[in-house]
């Protein structure tokens, strides 16, 4: 290789050995160049960790120093016996290292491992050791080298973020058990859903509580109202006690504090009246009673006792704390509406009629069941009524909207169609009259309704509807199905006036037959077919008992748990007995001004019908009175009237009956002695043992009633 121009004998030199450059650099390689490597045991000491060598054979163990300052061993201290080594483990984690240490040398593996060992003063410290197996030729196990390191630093933060772990894990267990408490509170309406969601079973799980126990201020005691898993007798002897009286759910409605009583002495101590029922507790239990407040009032108070606890972390106060507000806003919203269902329910119950008529050979039943949502006032109605002529006239019907101006219509109404009937129209009349009042009241309600008009003695029924539900019946045999009735259009949608005739329908009623009338809450539901409803009214009914108050709570009930008494139900049960009497016999003669015969031709035929009835007694006095109703209904009336008689129900009493076309009710006149008339009311009172004036659609009816004295 030829050298470049103006080179010099020191280029070959120059470039196989090339000459430091100076700076920091360099002078840093220098120096690193006369630095001995580290010992290994220099340098394992020097991060906190030892050595050690184990003879398999002999059983002997070798630490350096760093291995036996790990161990907590001082200079001279360990003799290599591996049972000196367990003097200085855990005795409960000795077992596990020893399976894994047999492991390793079984698989020649080697081994990695923590236990503590016990320092001088009784202190603890977490250890790491890693060995490896050295085998002879023929594979087996001769010695185990390896490391040992304090490893307390290491887990010291593998347990802090356990510890944080644990932390994060019970808050989420806490706020979990608010939602669930708010989750089973949210559905509630009344105060019984109230205690029943909060006393379940399932509840109870979530809250890892064993008992229960839900109590409410009322007038100055402590109500009970719920509980689960808490001994009967302590819920009997403790209902009702005085907020006076030294009691767990007693203190902190006084106080308005929790209480946390952390075992049997600590009850004994504070509460000396339960000494006797202590027995009943466990060992273990802890309890907390928290107030109830809603509003700044105490409302009541709720217990809960744990088993196998020590104490209530701060946490756990606090979220206690917590859910003893969320029970009082759900208790104080269901206090608020039975407090107005109570109040519409009294409203309702007021504007229905307060007692039914007592009819021979029928029975009646009502029932009304006011709607779960807030308030629960509605416009649903039923009436009863007896009517001149000896039938019944049953109604119900439904105003529309759930408000109180729906329950003051219904009440006009039911009273306006009460006086209609009261007064002998017929039904198609009182229907039509009806819908004339609610379109003359202007309230832009309407209303639908139902008329029927049963003859206890024959069991003729004659029914009339407006825009309601049909009736429904069941036969004798048990068999049921629809009355048909034709229906009009509901009352006070048409002008007034301008309403079409309301058609009526007639059937006959069988003796042991019951007919069921209702308003539309008792079958219709929101999630479910109209026709799935009338169908299980059908069954229900079918399936119900024969008694009518007891068919009545039965149809509320099922149905109920269909439709979810999503609205209000009026009920009306009308049972025609099976031994019914019979019609009493009846005379029935008209009366004419043009016919003079015609009042000696009805004496006559009183007096004979009165033989057959075996009344002869009163024969003079029936046809003097007769004469009397009759001669005063054709000089005042349009000369035509119908003269009725039939014995009474006791058979020793005859009633008689003058009915006319016309309203004007017979009035006493003054008498002098030579006046020729005026006397014939005179004689009705003298003479009848009872009498009276009842309208009726096509003018009016006097009546009067005559005995046999008694025996």
């Amino acid at each position: 290789m030829s050298r470049p121009p103006g080179g010099d004998d020191r280029g070959d030199e120059a470039i196989a050995h090339p000459p430091q450059q100076p700076g920091p650099a360099g002078a840093a390689q220098d120096a690193a160049s006369d630095i001995d490597p580290p010992r290994p045991e220099v340098a394992l000491a020097a991060n906190g960790m030892g050595s050690f060598s184990w003879d398999v054979a002999s059983n002997t163990m070798r630490y350096d120093e760093a291995g036996l300052a790990v161990m907590g061993f001082g200079p001279g201290e360990f003799d290599g016996r591996l049972t000196t080594l367990a003097e200085r483990m855990m005795d409960v984690e000795l077992p596990a290292v020893e399976e894994q240490v047999g492991r390793g040398l079984r698989d020649r593996t080697g081994f990695s491992l923590y236990f503590r060992v016990r320092l001088p003063g009784g202190r603890l410290r977490w250890t790491h050791t890693q060995g490896h197996v050295e085998c002879d030729p023929e594979g087996a196990p001769v010695r185990v080298i390896g490391i040992i390191r304090d490893a307390s630093q290491e887990l010291r933060a593998v347990d802090q973020t356990e510890e944080l772990r644990r932390a994060r894990d019970e808050r989420r267990r806490q706020a979990d058990i608010v939602g669930h408490v708010s989750d089973a509170l949210a559905p509630t309406v009344t105060v019984d859903d109230v205690a029943q969601a909060l006393t379940s079973s399932s509840l109870l799980e979530h809250l890892g509580a064993v008992t229960i126990v839900l109590g409410l201020v009322d007038n100055g005691h402590l109500e009970i109202v719920g509980s689960n898993g808490c001994p009967a007798v302590l819920v009997r002897d403790f209902h009702l006690s005085r907020l006076t009286d030294p009691l767990p759910l007693t203190e902190p409605v006084v106080t308005r504090q929790p209480v946390f009583v952390s075992s049997r002495d600590d009850y004994r101590r504070r509460y000396p009246g339960l000494a006797p029922y202590l027995d009943s507790f466990s060992p273990s239990a802890v309890a907390v009673y928290l107030p109830l407040i809603a509003q700044d009032i105490p409302i009541g108070s709720v217990g809960l006792t744990y088993d196998g606890r020590a104490e209530f972390t701060p946490d756990e106060r606090t979220v206690l704390t917590a859910l003893g507000k969320v029970i009082a806003q759900s208790l104080q919203r269901a206090l608020l509406y039975d407090q107005e269902h109570e109040l519409a329910a009294g409203l309702q119950t007021a504007m229905l009629p307060g007692r039914l008529p007592q009819i021979t050979g029928l029975s009646l039943t009502t029932r009304y069941q006011p709607a779960r949502a807030r308030g629960g006032i509605g416009g649903d109605w039923y009436d009863a009524l007896t009517l001149p002529d000896g039938r019944i006239a049953a109604v119900v019907g439904d105003v529309q909207g759930h408000d109180v101006t729906a329950a003051a219509v219904m009440g006009q109404l039911r009273i306006a169609l009460r006086a209609y009937a009261a007064e002998g129209h017929p039904a198609t009349t009182v229907m039509a009259r009806a819908a004339d009042f609610l379109a003359d009241l202007d309230t832009d309600r309407f209303a639908t309704c139902l008329l029927a008009i049963v003859d206890p003695h024959t069991g003729l029924t004659v029914t009339v509807r407006a825009g309601h539900p049909e009736p429904v019946v069941r036969s004798p045999d048990g068999s049921c199905g629809w009355l048909p009735t034709p229906g009009g259009l509901p009352l006070g949608v048409a002008a007034m006036g301008a309403q079409a005739p309301y058609p009526a329908s007639e059937t006959i009623l069988a003796p042991g037959a019951t007919l069921v009338l209702y308003t539309d809450g008792l079958v219709e539901a929101r999630t479910e077919d109209l026709d799935r409803g009338r169908t299980r009214l059908l069954e229900s009914l079918r399936a119900g008992p024969q008694e009518p108050g007891e068919l009545a709570d039965h149809l509320l009930k099922t149905m109920g748990a269909f439709t979810g008494e999503e609205d209000d139900v009026a009920l009306l049960v009308l049972h025609r007995d099976r031994r019914h009497p019979d019609r009493l016999p009846t005379v029935e003669l008209s009366l004419t001004r043009a016919d003079p015969d015609s009042l000696r031709t009805a004496r006559a035929a009183l007096r004979k019908a009165l033989g057959r009835w075996s009344l002869d007694e009163l024969a003079d006095t029936a046809e003097l009175l007769a004469c009397e109703l009759g001669t005063n209904a054709l000089l005042h009336t349009d000369g035509h009237a119908v003269l009725t008689a039939h014995p009474t129900s006791s058979g020793r009493a005859v009633r008689l009956a003058v009915s006319d076309t016309s309203p004007a009710s017979p009035r006493r006149i003054a008498t002098t002695d030579q006046s020729t008339s005026g006397r014939g009311l005179m004689l009705i009172e003298e003479l009848a043992d009872s009498w009276g004036v009842e309208p009726r659609g096509t003018g009016k009816r006097v009546w009067c009633e005559i005995a046999l004295p008694p025996d």
